[in-house]
């Protein structure tokens, strides 16, 4: 098909140009294309490190825009009236763009779809945030999958198709309308402080994201096995927040991971796990959008969490003063680099939901404000396998001793003394950083005394353990 009318190219998470099957089918009408982003009531309700980490790459699409001739439109406000101004003010008459599938980002498309499909406009979804699409992938009696593995062993064989590469040239608009300035936006005024402390930590953009899947893909991914475990190590992909952004596409992932794992190295089929663990939870969200909300295993609705956030040890897990060091460290990791690693989440997690016996949502809600890599399926699910009350094959009495959690994963202590000043005469730069990045309010600082355990590990698994015992769960 061509068209010598506008298509607009609507971005949200997929700031990117390569593997861009929106935007290439945009290109592929022949017209200009007008890049817009949009700051509705969704952006707006991001958490404070989302948020501001959305800002930035935002700034570096549209540098990525510019090289090509090209600008990235901002305007703020409901998305539909957004977009039908747009439509008015250029004459465009198709809209593009790539697919959530978050509840709340669903009802907002699904009225957009129907409303400009109803005034004539082409509007078109497309896939490219996810390999699968979520509805795609079914068990052998057509139900969805429940457990990971069996969807594992579903998709891992699976046409994907290929990548699209990044179109040539954009067709321009000989004026372009106006545009909000980003700076305006204030993206990162809810960081306050934290926001210095967190940048130097920040890799920006598709660019930064290719460069990092690259050194990944060549040296670290042999060792991911082991090394994606050990918290001090550089051992991980470190790609959260730019697949979160779509500042890379799953795909591409895939297929440097496919590649490795022809030559041989060793860790890739587990990075292959790993892009299909994330696809995984977008398949639970899709079937049980519940689990953003509730406890995906509804037995679990009467257990007696503490839901009081304001509780002394509640206040002590969020500012990484439990007096448990690998709680602690990994908190504190997420203040000053706006990310924790895999192994620290998980122990966390874990200490609040079991240890200290709250809900997790009290957690996943704390995570969505504080992390630059911000997901919500991902999110959930892993808050939820880690309460026990979600998609989590080992039993819910499973109860994570962060000691010799500590001893097996860090044994030299490198993370936590990375992390923790308390105590030390000459602590780690990043453990100093903490206290500036962490608010005023909470009025810490390294010289404070480093606190006694809030509940210790073998306290916190009985208390676990009783509560868990005489019931159906």
């Amino acid at each position: 098909m061509s068209s010598a009318s506008p298509t607009i190219m609507w971005f949200r998470r997929d700031l990117r140009l390569s593997d861009h099957a929106a935007l290439t089918a945009a290109v592929a009408r022949g017209g200009p294309v007008i890049a817009v982003f949009i700051r509705d009531a969704l952006v707006d309700d991001l958490g404070a490190a989302p948020k501001w980490r959305l800002g930035l790459s935002l700034d570096s699409l549209a540098t990525s825009l510019k090289a090509k001739g090209h600008q990235l439109i901002l305007r703020s406000g409901p998305a539909l009236d957004v977009l039908q101004g747009l439509i008015a003010q250029t004459g465009a008459d198709a809209v593009f763009w790539s697919r959530l599938y978050d509840p709340a980002s669903i009802e907002r498309d699904t009225l957009i779809k129907s409303t400009l499909k109803s005034d004539g406009i082409e509007a078109k979804s497309f896939g490219g945030h996810l390999m699968h699409e979520p509805w795609s992938v079914e068990t052998k009696t057509g139900g969805y999958y429940k457990v990971y593995t069996p969807f594992w062993n579903n998709v891992k064989n699976t046409s994907r198709g290929s990548t699209v590469q990044t179109p040539s040239r954009i067709p321009a608009l000989d004026k372009w309308p106006d545009s909000d300035a980003l700076s305006d936006w204030n993206m990162g005024t809810a960081m306050n402080r934290g926001e210095a402390i967190m940048r130097p930590h920040a890799r920006i953009g598709e660019a930064a994201a290719q460069e990092r899947l690259g050194v990944f893909i060549e040296g670290i991914v042999a060792d991911y096995i082991t090394g994606r475990n050990l918290p001090w190590k550089d051992g991980t992909s470190n790609l959260s927040d730019s697949l979160a952004l779509g500042e890379i596409s799953p795909l591409q992932c895939w297929e440097a991971g496919s590649v490795a794992r022809h030559e041989g190295k060793q860790g890739a089929e587990v990075f292959l796990k790993e892009i299909v663990w994330r696809e995984f939870a977008y398949h639970l969200m899709h079937h049980t959008p519940r689990i953003l909300t509730d406890n995906w295993k509804p037995i679990w609705d009467d257990f007696p969490w503490n839901t009081d956030e304001t509780k002394s040890e509640v206040i002590a897990w969020k500012q990484g003063r439990t007096g448990i060091p690998f709680v602690d460290a990994a908190m504190r990791e997420m203040y000053v680099t706006g990310k924790m690693h895999n192994r620290g989440r998980m122990i966390v997690a874990s200490y609040l939901t079991k240890h200290l016996m709250t809900d997790w949502r009290i957690g996943q809600k704390w995570f969505e404000d504080c992390l630059t890599d911000w997901d919500p399926a991902s999110n959930a699910m892993g808050w939820q396998w880690s309460a026990g009350s979600g998609p989590d094959a080992t039993p819910y009495f499973r109860v994570f001793n962060p000691v010799t959690q500590l001893d097996k994963f860090d044994a030299n202590r490198d993370y936590t003394n990375r992390w923790i000043a308390e105590g030390r005469s000459t602590p780690h730069a990043d453990a100093n950083s903490y206290f500036d990045a962490i608010p005023r309010s909470w009025n810490l600082s390294a010289d404070n005394a480093y606190p006694a355990a809030v509940v210790s590990p073998e306290m916190g698994r009985k208390i676990a353990l009783d509560a868990y015992s005489n019931r159906d769960l």
